[in-house]
Protein backbone atom coordinates (compact mmCIF):
# COMPACT_ATOMS: atom_id res chain seq x y z
CA UNK A 1 0.00 0.00 0.00
CA UNK A 2 1.33 3.42 -0.93
CA UNK A 3 1.73 6.33 1.40
CA UNK A 4 -1.37 8.47 0.98
CA UNK A 5 -1.77 12.16 1.44
CA UNK A 6 -4.62 13.81 3.23
CA UNK A 7 -6.19 17.25 3.37
CA UNK A 8 -8.49 18.78 5.94
CA UNK A 9 -12.08 19.51 5.06
CA UNK A 10 -11.31 23.23 5.17
CA UNK A 11 -8.51 22.79 2.65
CA UNK A 12 -10.70 20.56 0.47
CA UNK A 13 -13.43 23.21 0.39
CA UNK A 14 -10.92 25.80 -0.78
CA UNK A 15 -9.33 23.47 -3.34
CA UNK A 16 -12.66 22.50 -4.92
CA UNK A 17 -13.60 26.18 -5.22
CA UNK A 18 -10.34 26.58 -7.16
CA UNK A 19 -11.26 23.75 -9.54
CA UNK A 20 -9.72 20.64 -7.93
CA UNK A 21 -11.70 17.49 -8.71
CA UNK A 22 -13.78 16.14 -5.79
CA UNK A 23 -14.70 12.46 -6.09
CA UNK A 24 -17.50 11.32 -3.75
CA UNK A 25 -17.35 7.53 -3.24
CA UNK A 26 -20.49 7.18 -1.10
CA UNK A 27 -23.53 5.29 -2.36
CA UNK A 28 -26.35 6.85 -4.41
CA UNK A 29 -28.76 7.19 -1.46
CA UNK A 30 -26.12 9.04 0.59
CA UNK A 31 -25.39 11.32 -2.37
CA UNK A 32 -29.08 12.05 -2.91
CA UNK A 33 -29.48 13.19 0.73
CA UNK A 34 -26.61 15.67 0.51
CA UNK A 35 -23.36 16.24 -1.36
CA UNK A 36 -20.90 18.96 -2.22
CA UNK A 37 -22.20 20.87 -5.25
CA UNK A 38 -18.98 20.45 -7.27
CA UNK A 39 -18.46 16.76 -6.44
CA UNK A 40 -18.72 13.88 -8.89
CA UNK A 41 -20.24 10.60 -7.71
CA UNK A 42 -18.54 7.26 -8.31
CA UNK A 43 -19.69 4.92 -5.53
CA UNK A 44 -16.99 2.67 -4.12
CA UNK A 45 -19.20 -0.29 -5.09
CA UNK A 46 -18.92 0.79 -8.77
CA UNK A 47 -15.10 0.86 -8.84
CA UNK A 48 -12.99 0.38 -10.85
CA UNK A 49 -15.35 0.58 -13.85
CA UNK A 50 -16.64 4.00 -12.76
CA UNK A 51 -13.24 5.65 -13.09
CA UNK A 52 -13.23 6.27 -16.84
CA UNK A 53 -14.15 9.94 -16.37
CA UNK A 54 -11.77 10.61 -13.45
CA UNK A 55 -8.75 12.60 -14.67
CA UNK A 56 -5.32 11.03 -14.29
CA UNK A 57 -3.52 14.29 -15.06
CA UNK A 58 -4.68 16.31 -12.04
CA UNK A 59 -5.13 15.94 -8.31
CA UNK A 60 -8.33 14.22 -7.21
CA UNK A 61 -9.75 14.72 -3.72
CA UNK A 62 -11.61 11.64 -2.47
CA UNK A 63 -14.43 11.94 0.08
CA UNK A 64 -16.90 9.58 1.75
CA UNK A 65 -19.12 9.88 4.82
CA UNK A 66 -16.47 9.87 7.57
CA UNK A 67 -13.17 8.85 5.97
CA UNK A 68 -12.61 5.06 5.93
CA UNK A 69 -14.01 4.35 2.45
CA UNK A 70 -12.29 7.32 0.86
CA UNK A 71 -9.00 6.24 2.44
CA UNK A 72 -9.31 2.80 0.81
CA UNK A 73 -10.26 4.36 -2.53
CA UNK A 74 -7.41 6.89 -2.27
CA UNK A 75 -4.91 4.06 -1.84
CA UNK A 76 -6.42 2.12 -4.76
CA UNK A 77 -6.27 5.22 -6.98
CA UNK A 78 -2.64 5.85 -6.01
CA UNK A 79 -1.85 2.24 -6.93
CA UNK A 80 -3.55 2.84 -10.30
CA UNK A 81 -1.46 5.94 -11.03
CA UNK A 82 -3.87 8.69 -10.00
CA UNK A 83 -2.82 11.69 -7.92
CA UNK A 84 -5.37 11.01 -5.18
CA UNK A 85 -5.75 12.75 -1.82
CA UNK A 86 -8.07 11.71 1.00
CA UNK A 87 -10.39 14.29 2.59
CA UNK A 88 -9.92 13.75 6.32
CA UNK A 89 -13.20 13.25 8.17
CA UNK A 90 -15.30 12.95 5.02
CA UNK A 91 -18.56 14.77 4.45
CA UNK A 92 -19.13 15.00 8.21
CA UNK A 93 -16.03 17.18 8.49
CA UNK A 94 -16.99 19.01 5.27
CA UNK A 95 -20.31 20.16 6.72
CA UNK A 96 -18.77 20.92 10.12
CA UNK A 97 -16.26 23.17 8.33
CA UNK A 98 -19.08 25.10 6.68
CA UNK A 99 -18.88 23.39 3.30
CA UNK A 100 -21.94 23.78 1.14
CA UNK A 101 -24.13 20.76 0.47
CA UNK A 102 -27.04 20.27 -1.91
CA UNK A 103 -29.56 17.43 -2.26
CA UNK A 104 -31.13 15.67 -5.20
CA UNK A 105 -34.38 15.05 -3.40
CA UNK A 106 -37.25 17.08 -1.97
CA UNK A 107 -35.79 17.21 1.55
CA UNK A 108 -33.30 19.72 2.89
CA UNK A 109 -29.71 18.57 2.23
CA UNK A 110 -28.06 16.63 5.03
CA UNK A 111 -25.17 14.28 5.62
CA UNK A 112 -25.89 11.26 7.75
Amino acid sequence: MKQFSEVSAEEAISLTQDGTWLLDVREQDEWDRGHAPLARLVPMSKLPEGLEDVPMDQRVLVVCHAGPRSLRVTNALLDAGFEAVNVSGGMLAWTNAGGEIVSDGPDAPRVG
